[in-house]
């Protein structure tokens, strides 16, 4: 049977993204990138990463998902 090697993606909209990557990066160490970040799962024996899940986190105000309605938590 096959195994999960990651998922799709997570992206999620803020205030402030930039402040909010810093965090991300300060307390879970998840960094960054020019396309937003790729955070890897490595599930074989030797820790090599086989699958890979997109983080994004974009301005309120952008219209990525739109018409999508925002919801808060």
């Amino acid at each position: 049977m096959g195994r999960v090697t990651g998922l799709g993606g997570v992206f999620f909209k803020a205030e402030n993204p930039e402040k909010l990557y810093e965090w991300y990066e300060k307390h879970l160490g998840i960094k960054q990138d020019v396309l937003g970040q790729g955070v890897p799962f490595a599930g074989n024996e030797d820790g090599d990463p086989d699958g890979f899940t997109a983080w994004s986190i974009s301005s309120r105000t952008r219209s990525i998902f739109s018409p999508a309605p925002s919801r808060s938590c």
